[in-house]
């Protein structure tokens, strides 16, 4: 992985795919009877405020898919105490913070067009901001530790624990409470997803959405674990020397 991420192809394929994401979901015009590719169709009680989906959804996805590589990564630690294997988890972890930010903050900016105000406390808010809590600890408690093997250890029995949370939260909770959000318990409108079916146009960017985002997931962990093992590296070399 660490070397197909780090091809110009690889690079120039995901710079073609973010720069056409965000394209179509900025600046293409949503059209009640689309006649081309660069049109999407009108969701009825949406709007212009539709193509939020092609950002919030890849985000919240990302989030959770890196939050599942940290937990992976914290297990193979505790198999083999390889402290790589801790700058990889860690890395995961900073890497899924940014896009729970990302999601909290255009979750914000539809609340605000669609609600009329950034924050309700929906369940779907709530539920992300206690896993910016959660995960948010961690940075503290890596800070208070100085050993490297007992950060390393204590961050990734606290990555295992509280990977068990984030489907509950992400998945479970917003669907079996009443909300604002689509897809909650009383939802009788949406539902949990725009229908493509009658979409086929803002289907086929959605999914080219969430295969950029993917890709610069990858792209983002390869390069800042790698760049986590070389100053590791560099430090224990200098203290070494000195």
């Amino acid at each position: 992985m660490k070397n197909i991420v780090h091809t110009k192809w690889y690079q120039i394929l995901l710079f073609v795919l973010m720069t056409y994401v965000i394209i179509a979901g900025i600046s293409f015009p949503i059209v009640p009877k689309p006649q081309s590719w660069n049109e999407f169709p009108l969701i009825m009680g949406l709007g212009e405020n539709a193509k939020i989906i092609f950002f919030h959804v890849p985000s919240s996805w990302l989030a959770t898919v890196a939050f599942l590589m940290a937990t992976i990564y914290s297990i193979k630690y505790l198999r083999k105490k390889n402290l790589e294997d801790d700058m990889k988890a860690y890395t995961s972890i900073q890497i899924g913070m940014v896009f729970v930010v990302l999601a909290t903050v255009t979750g914000s900016v539809w609340a605000k067009f669609a609600w009329g105000s950034f924050w309700h406390w929906d369940p779907r808010e709530t539920s992300i901001f206690a896993l910016l809590l959660i995960y948010g600890a961690l940075f503290a408690l890596r800070s208070a530790i100085e050993n490297e093997d007992k950060r390393a250890t204590l961050s990734a029995v606290y990555n295992i624990i509280v990977f068990v949370t984030v489907p509950f939260f992400i998945f479970i909770m917003p669907r079996i409470m009443a909300g604002l959000h689509p897809g909650s318990a009383d939802d009788d409108n949406a539902g949990p997803v725009v229908n493509f079916k009658m979409n086929g146009n803002m289907q086929l960017v959605f999914y080219i959405s969430l295969t950029a985002f993917s890709m610069l997931y990858a792209w983002m962990w390869s390069v800042g674990s790698k760049s986590m093992i070389l100053l590791d590296k560099v430090k224990k070399q200098k203290l070494y020397q000195g």
